[in-house]
């Protein structure tokens, strides 16, 4: 599809632009109904959004003798001395009414013969208050109710198959996006005038090498945003799920943390359950703890599966069908064989700083969903706490632009211009696979300065050989706050394990910032000295 000069976004785009079309960003155009919304999708509304591929479910405290006090002491104690305890109540007291909006919409949410939820129990919960659907299909199921619901909604008009490039500014304010599309590499497309924008971009996966989610989630959004000028917060705090299939696939298929849930157990390829007497919780402790065990064990060269054979055996084709399609399509059987599995990125703690509004510090500029960074995970997320804070915050988004003056004129349109050069896609797909690389290296499981330091110099020599390739830069930009992120921070915590300080230190329980501005002042300074710490820095990891 090629556009000649200034095209009209289909049935006229609302003037609030919302970048991304997952759970994130199809929740807040609905919640912002009757308000017209540009809504805008990097793909066919649906497909790659890492939110349908969420197996586990809603964390909501709607259980006989749960409390929201007890749903916020649990994220509290997850988060690792990092989590905004205001943020953390005003999520879990929020929670119900969100599922209740989502059963509305027409969420399949699985119930009992009464009608009763049915409500399973993840790790580090202190009570069973996990909403399903039909066991692991949760994610898939609400993102067909909600597109559903979208496409019935006629104040959402959707771009699809374009993605962000960079936002634009006037007058200090956010007020429009540059996009691209794939069938039209010589063409730069632009959204102005805009009284909202809303990042809903999803996550990081796709920087690493081993990843559960989408590999085209490179956290763009960050990147755009921190250009923008926002503060980037906890960017160090990168979850590992412990147990996604380790069968060479990308991404790799998740084993969801609901098989430990009913019982299934770690082991090594000498039967031994190792997760006994590393934690009180043992296969149920948080996930940094598990991850970095399962890592070990593999490093170790003893390995690691999951042995759902005794606690869920038979049942499993019916209790987690996703699961075990997905073991049956690589030659698995989960009911009858253990399965090897291996840490991988599964989400993000860290991103764009937002207040309790989803108001970032740039004007004009909202994020919500994975994007964002509310205070809610602190440096470990609670499981099943994502989807919640994304319908939580999407509501909120939603109420705090419906606040705004309206104008008269409601509508924008796409123009199209030719861009500078078209992009050395050979040169791009080489460079995504050397920084997703470095990423699993340096800035992965676990981490020492040697390692980020080097990582560091190996992402601005890509930089450097990318000329000037917009999908890299931004790649590159995100890459590095959260390498320079992890080299600040001087101990371990939640997501973010140094080995060479092994141990949380007292003075750096609070969350961390950074900017686009500081980190490109800290490299000038550094420049000089640089090549010859690296160059020691080398030596050390080879």
């Amino acid at each position: 599809m090629a556009f000649g000069g200034r095209v009209k976004a289909p049935a006229g785009g609302g003037d609030i632009i919302i970048v991304g079309a997952g759970l994130a960003g199809l929740f807040t155009a609905l919640k912002l109904a009757p308000a017209p919304v540009t809504l805008i999708s990097p793909a066919p509304l649906g497909e790659g959004a890492s939110s349908a591929w969420a197996q586990g479910g809603i964390a909501a405290a709607v259980g006989e003798g749960d409390t929201p006090e007890q749903h916020a002491a649990d994220t509290i104690n997850a988060g690792a001395g990092l989590v905004d305890e205001r943020i953390a109540h005003l999520v879990a007291s929020e929670a119900a009414d969100r599922v209740r909006d989502l059963l509305a919409y027409g969420v399949p949410f699985d119930k009992d013969l009464e009608g009763r939820l049915i409500l399973s129990r993840e790790a580090a919960h202190s009570a069973s208050r996990i909403v399903r659907v039909s066991g692991d299909k949760a994610g898939f199921a609400i993102m067909q109710a909600m597109i559903e619901a979208v496409r019935r909604t006629p104040s959402i008009t959707v771009l699809e198959n374009f993605s962000a490039l960079s936002l634009i500014k006037t007058g200090g304010r956010v007020t429009g996006v540059t996009l691209t599309r794939p069938d039209d590499a010589a063409a730069i497309y632009t959204l102005e005038g805009a009284r909202a924008v809303v990042l809903a971009t999803g996550g990081i996966g796709g920087l690493y090498a081993v990843t559960t989610n989408p590999p085209h989630a490179r956290g763009e959004g960050i990147a755009i945003a921190a250009r923008a000028g926002a503060t980037i917060s906890n960017a160090e705090f990168v979850q590992f799920h412990p147990t996604a299939l380790d069968v060479g696939l990308d991404p790799a298929p998740l084993a969801t943390e609901a098989l430990r849930g009913e019982g299934a157990v770690l082991i090594n390829s000498a039967g031994e359950r190792f997760m006994l007497g590393q934690h009180p919780d043992a296969e149920l402790a948080p996930r940094d703890v598990v991850a970095r065990a399962v890592f070990r064990e593999i490093a170790a060269g003893r390995g690691a599966f999951l042995d759902c054979r005794q606690a869920i055996g038979p049942r499993f084709p019916e209790a987690f069908p996703t699961v075990y399609e997905r073991c049956r399509a690589v030659g698995l059987d989960p009911v009858t064989q253990p399965l090897p599995v291996a840490p991988a990125e599964h989400y993000h703690m860290g991103g764009i700083q937002t207040d309790e509004w989803g108001r970032t510090s740039v004007p004009g500029l909202w994020a919500v969903g994975e994007v964002a960074c509310t205070g809610l995970h602190g440096a470990n997320r609670l499981a099943s706490n994502s989807l919640l804070e994304t319908v939580v915050f999407g509501a909120r988004v939603a109420a705090d632009i419906g606040r705004l003056e309206r104008r008269q004129t409601t509508r924008i349109n796409l123009t199209r211009s030719e861009a500078s050069h078209l992009p050395d896609f050979g040169m791009r797909s080489e460079a995504l696979r050397m920084i997703r690389t470095i990423m699993s290296r340096y800035v992965g499981v676990e981490r020492d300065a040697a390692g980020l330091t080097h990582g560091l110099q190996a992402l601005d020599t890509i930089a450097e050989a990318a000329g000037g390739d917009p999908a890299v830069g931004n790649a590159i930009i995100t890459a590095r706050l959260i390498t320079e992120c992890a080299l600040r921070r001087e101990e371990s915590r939640g997501g973010h394990y140094r080995t060479d300080y092994p141990e949380p230190r007292p003075g750096w329980q609070r969350p961390s910032s950074i900017t686009l501005a500081s980190l490109e002042l800290r490299s000038a300074l550094q420049r000089e000295e640089l090549p010859a710490m690296l160059g020691s820095a080398a030596g050390r990891t080879e």
